[in-house]
């Protein structure tokens, strides 16, 4: 890769989370050693508003916590994927269908057609990078 490329996809990353006030953690978990639930503190603690997704809890950290994101009453900037490659697609498809702004896979979630699906419909997308290290990396307050 050029490094061009590299400082603008960075600087997209940038600006995308700059942009960002709410953000859907999809596959979050209540508990705190796993990473969703890290991940989703920090950003709420950098001023995000998180939004739990998972049937399995009513409230995680403090907000409640949605069975998917048609459930989600507010806009939504990024839906935040921990969720297996296989079950990425069906979260794609409900992002698309809410009028999310970008699916971000996390790291390790690299699901190409679920990307491209994304992507054709108009949705930013990030694959296999975290939202806390690159927050962290680009704006780090």
């Amino acid at each position: 890769m050029h490094p061009n490329d590299i400082s603008a996809q960075a600087e997209a990353i940038r600006t995308l989370l700059q942009d960002a006030r709410t953000i859907a953690i999809v596959g979050i978990s209540a508990k705190h050693d796993r990473p969703s639930h890290e991940v989703a503190h920090y950003l709420q603690r950098a001023g995000y508003t998180i939004i739990p997704v998972n049937p399995a809890y009513d409230e995680v950290l403090g907000e409640k916590c949605y069975p998917n994101l048609h459930a989600v009453p507010v806009k939504i900037d990024i839906v935040d994927v921990f969720r297996k490659p296989a079950d990425v697609m069906p979260v794609v498809e409900d992002a698309i269908a809410v009028g999310a702004g970008c699916v971000w896979m996390q790291l390790g979630v690299i699901a190409p057609e679920a990307a491209q699906k994304a992507a054709e419909a108009g949705l930013k997308v990030v694959s296999d990078l975290c939202t806390k290290i690159e927050y962290a990396r680009l704006i780090g307050r």
